[in-house]
């Protein structure tokens, strides 16, 4: 198990040990390494078939289509690796479930966006403060939210007005220009955190810091500032489709400058964006409707 999990990324590491985790429960395991032993040490067909009824209890638990995937792609990356190693002779061959990915990518539109900010300015405390520009960076930037809880106080430079993002999926980090009022609320979090190396964001608790914020925990915070700007069931991803759909119209539909300021490696992902912000499907309908 140290081998396989060696070398991952922190956000990959805590997704694959909630998977394996799963798994080692499916199959009544004492440790991962016992659950690992239990698909490795049978056959293919064994594998294949445990694989399955692992992915039809997942469906019958009610799991989203994602949850599924990231759980199946964690299983078939160990017996890949056992591959490589020569342990197995073979790799999986269960299939994830298939999805339906922004079935809605307008997020909370102009008005719940404009509240949520109008929510978060005026902060005094150093919760508000730090809320603030996390708020901006995600309206702003467009960013997601395992990118904003991995930043460090060093990936910010005031001076130059950038932050270097570690994007989805990368090994080096982007410089992006900060817009002057995601620069400002980064400063006013900065006089207030201190710019001692290590994370940039901090969990607070009675006002003392307790270590680097958490995905989980940031949506938490978005959730609670969203219910107090009237924005129910508020999440960091929704503030990340509000700002790709202003992009859109903002730049009258340039997809490839908006694919520049959201960072998709396929340009094709934002022609969904582009038709739920224009609704084309529906334009064209409503023309073949009138046609005679």
């Amino acid at each position: 198990m140290g081998a396989f999990l060696a070398g991952r990324r922190a956000t990959t590491l805590r997704t694959y040990a909630i998977a394996l985790r799963d798994f080692q429960r499916f199959v009544g395991a004492p440790t991962m390494a016992d659950a690992a032993r239990r698909v490795l040490g049978g056959s293919h067909g064994d594998a294949n078939r445990l694989a399955h009824a692992w992915v039809c209890t997942l469906r019958e638990r009610g799991l989203s289509a994602a949850s599924i995937n990231l759980r199946i792609t964690a299983l078939r990356s160990l017996v890949k690796l056992a591959r490589v190693q020569g342990l197995v002779p073979w790799t999986l061959e269960v299939q994830g479930v298939r999805s339906e990915p922004y079935r809605d990518t307008r997020g909370p539109g102009r008005r719940g966006v404009r509240a949520l900010l109008e929510q978060v300015e005026g902060a005094t405390t150093p919760l508000e403060t730090r809320d603030r520009a996390l708020v901006r960076l995600l309206v702003d930037l467009a960013l997601r939210r395992g990118e904003v809880v991995a930043l460090d106080v060093e990936d910010v430079d005031l001076v130059a007005a950038t932050v270097a993002v570690l994007g989805k999926g990368k090994t080096g980090k982007t410089k992006i220009t900060l817009p002057e009022p995601t620069k400002e609320a980064l400063a006013a979090w900065l006089d207030v955190r201190g710019d001692a190396p290590g994370p940039l964001f901090l969990g607070l608790s009675r006002g003392r810091a307790r270590g680097r914020l958490t995905g989980t925990s940031l949506a938490r915070i978005v959730r609670r500032l969203g219910a107090m700007a009237g924005v129910e069931g508020l999440r960091p991803h929704g503030l990340r489709h509000a700002a790709i759909t202003a992009a859109l119209d903002l730049t009258h539909g340039d997809v490839r400058a908006v694919q520049r300021f959201s960072r998709h490696a396929d340009p094709r992902t934002l022609l969904l964006y582009d038709d739920a912000r224009r609704d084309g499907a529906g334009e064209v309908a409503k023309l073949v409707a009138a046609w005679r």
